[in-house]
């Protein structure tokens, strides 16, 4: 059992949070100004504070000038590092660059461009992904200074769950530069998408037998024990190169088995399908990272295959746009 979610403290912090985040707009493009960018003391500021109490208490009691002196000079530094750690954050512009598809279980990584208009360099601002309210995952930081007049590109990056078009998580930005007394931060909401693919299975079984075509022969394709199609065979003399598989002869080479090339009479015959109810008997999320794993077989080798799923088919095609299609039909199935 989860100690954590049985606390009152962490139930209403995670509340509140959802709140605060919901009232925040969405945008891939946001300038920080004193609307959007917040400041706290942090712990070591806190006990610069008390330090600068007790001080002051002392002088006033013993009449020490010096001690007047250590004090407000001590008081205009805080001050000044406030100023200086506001303004390090305040009037940053940050630009997201929307990420491309992934898979599930994997870190995706995307870009943020941090752009800075002002003659002063920025210095000391970090960038991660909100961390949830139970605190289970920590924030990784990404640190970056930005030149004056310039800009920098920083990579953040996180582990999508699960499958689908999701949004992509809550950012915060903060610098506590240049004293560490104060902590400026800003969350930020991104308007991009992202869509996740299914995990591909690890260990996934040979690719299913081709089908027979309308009025082709009876027998159904096998696979070699390479996993490879009864519509690839070796070379021989005189084969024309287009149906060399060139995809393979690199590995080929290095096995000693030399050249492969389709075979087009069988491979007319036969055709591959990728069919959602052949994929197992196992739950839905098992049948789809199957899929997966046999769209990438089926693309590694070159295959035309077509896919089956409940309420779509995809027609059998070959080619990076075609498996991008497939993927992205089993990431929205």
């Amino acid at each position: 059992m989860n100690l954590a979610a049985l606390n009152p403290f962490h139930f209403i912090r995670g509340r509140f949070q959802q709140w605060w985040q919901s009232r925040l707009p969405l945008t891939d493009n946001v300038v920080l100004t004193q609307r959007n960018v917040y400041i706290l003391p942090t712990r070591p500021g806190w006990m610069l504070a008390l330090t600068l109490m007790v001080l002051l208490v002392a002088s006033i009691n013993y009449q020490l000038n010096l001690g007047y002196l250590l004090t407000f000079l001590l008081a205009g530094s805080a001050l000044t590092g406030m100023h200086v750690c506001h303004g390090t954050l305040r009037g940053l512009a940050m630009n997201l660059i929307a990420p491309p598809a992934h898979f599930a279980g994997a870190a995706a990584i995307f870009d943020v461009k941090l752009t800075n208009t002002r003659r002063a360099a920025r210095y000391g601002i970090g960038l991660s992904v909100l961390p949830g309210p139970d605190g289970q995952h920590p924030p990784h930081w990404v640190w970056a200074d930005v030149p004056a007049q310039a800009s920098q590109s920083v990579q953040v990056s996180f582990k999508p769950a699960r499958r689908g078009l999701h949004h992509l998580p809550t950012l915060t930005a903060e610098t506590r530069f240049p004293l560490g007394t104060f902590r400026v931060w800003t969350n930020w909401r991104p308007a991009a998408q992202m869509l996740v693919y299914p995990a591909p299975e690890l260990r996934a079984p040979p690719l299913p037998p081709g089908e027979p075509r309308s009025g082709g022969a009876d027998a159904k394709a096998r696979w070699q024990s390479a996993g490879e199609f009864d519509g690839v065979r070796g070379y021989r003399r005189g084969d024309p190169l287009k149906l060399v598989m060139w995809k393979k002869a690199a590995k080929a080479d290095e096995q000693g088995n030399g050249l492969v090339v389709r075979d087009t009479q069988q491979s007319q015959r036969h055709e591959l399908w990728l069919d959602f109810a052949q994929a197992g008997s196992v739950g839905t999320e098992a049948r789809l990272s199957r899929l997966c794993a046999w769209v990438l077989q089926a693309d590694k080798l070159d295959l035309s295959y077509g896919l089956r799923l409940p309420g779509l088919e995809i027609s059998p095609s070959s080619g990076e746009a075609h498996k991008r299609r497939c993927l992205e039909a089993l990431a929205l199935c």
